[in-house]
């Protein structure tokens, strides 16, 4: 291996198209034990490396020097093999602070409470230092020396500013997780989340529920990558590729998500777009026909609506976790919050609205058998898909006209 990423467990990471993106170098992910970690160091068979969990601080004695950003941080993300001589360097703090400043957040004066107590902790509570904030503190599992309780932050420290998340809860596969409940915290402001899969962690989107400036980590690790290129190659990379990185792999792992009512055209309009695009094709209903050999009806019929609905939600939250995928959603998944969480993790979601005259009542729906039912359900839950959407696309006309709009904003 000449160039790679080094942690414990990598099925999640990015990091090797990101930086195969550049076009300097091939490469790795290497997974290497904490019994493993000596011996990798030892052979120093790499020209440079990145780190990362859980060895962001313990890689720091087997290199020769840091740099005095990874020295006042504590924590080393990227090394390099300079015949035979390592040197460590944190290019988490560039990043982090690249995030920071994107997402339009202010840290200066700012009461902020960094969540974790690993090597990005220790960048987080760096950049929150150099940046000005006011106060800031670090929250861990356990009271020790540096460090408040979760307990005690959610007691005595509620009127945070800023909230920095730098554990991997909520991390892909586990996308349902939070590492803290933000509903008791009134005067926040921002949350920044070091989780860049799924692109939005549950944290982010509660967060935005609450109109909270909310962003993930995926940028942060495109800027962290970007300067670890720098001195990976010693050459001065023009930071315009990164960015164009930036949107090519955003748009590569954003799935097309399209709810509606039933006979809105959402299969057919997503079955359409997937073949344009090249993406995967998903329904939901399918899936749980494929999954328990009964067709949602069947089921609403012989164990009503509420054990379907758990069934469907679980589904759903298999399919919120793939990439790059179009997904269509049975008519009532927006009636459960989780649903909507799971498939905004990745999604980009797309409300297919068609006119209650123009929907067809079919007898194998059990909730829109008749047409005055689903007049009904067009009527209760129009709200739900609006405030559900990021994207309201009409289709009362030329189905084709539906799909080529949703092709046209996901490609922007």
């Amino acid at each position: 291996m000449k160039y790679g990423l080094l942690g414990e467990k990598l099925t999640h990471s990015f990091s090797k198209e990101i930086h195969e993106a550049l076009g300097y170098y091939r490469y790795s992910l290497c997974e290497v034990g904490r019994d493993e970690l000596e011996s990798f160091f030892k052979r120093r068979d790499f020209l440079g490396i990145n780190v990362t969990i859980p060895y962001k601080k313990s890689v720091i004695e087997y290199l020769d020097s840091i740099d005095e950003a990874a020295a006042g941080i504590g924590a080393v993300n990227t090394v390099i093999n300079d015949n035979g001589r390592l040197t460590g360097f944190n290019t988490d703090a560039f990043g982090l602070t690249a995030l920071i400043q994107k997402a339009g957040v202010t840290l200066k004066g700012k009461k902020v409470l960094i969540l974790g107590g690993g090597g990005t902790s220790a960048t987080a509570l760096y950049v929150a230092e150099k940046s000005g904030a006011g106060c800031v503190l670090r929250v861990s599992r356990s009271e020790k020396p540096g460090f408040i309780t979760y307990e005690k932050a959610k007691k005595l420290h509620t009127d945070a500013d800023v909230i920095i998340n730098t554990t991997p809860a909520g991390m892909f596969p586990d996308i349902v997780n939070t590492p803290i409940d933000i509903s008791a915290f009134s005067k926040l402001e921002a949350v920044v989340d070091a989780v860049y899969n799924p692109l939005n962690s549950r944290l982010v989107l509660e967060a935005r529920e609450r109109g909270i400036t909310a962003v993930g980590g995926l940028y942060m690790l495109l800027m962290q990558a970007y300067m670890s290129a720098r001195y990976f190659t010693r050459e001065d990379i023009d930071i315009a590729k990164i960015e164009k990185i930036y949107s090519d792999i955003l748009r590569k792992k954003r799935n097309i998500v399209l709810i509606g009512m039933p006979s809105a055209g959402k299969t057919s309009i997503g079955g359409m777009i997937a073949e344009s695009l090249g993406m995967p094709f998903f329904d939901s209903d399918e899936q749980i026909t494929a999954a328990t050999g009964k067709t949602p009806a069947d089921m609403i019929k012989r164990e009503g609506e509420a054990a379907f609905r758990d069934i469907e939600s679980k589904v759903i939250r298999e399919l919120s976790v793939k990439n790059g995928a179009v997904i269509a959603t049975g008519g009532g998944a927006v009636t459960v919050r989780d649903n909507l969480l799971n498939l905004k993790a990745n999604g980009r979601v797309y409300y297919i609205d068609r006119a209650p005259e123009l929907l067809q009542a079919t007898a194998d729906r059990p909730l829109s058998s008749s047409k005055q039912a689903l007049e009904e359900l067009y009527i209760k839950r129009r709200a739900l898909y609006k405030n559900a959407a990021d994207v309201i696309v009409e289709n009362n006309s030329d189905i084709n006209n539906a799909a080529d709009k949703i092709r046209k904003d996901f490609l922007l």
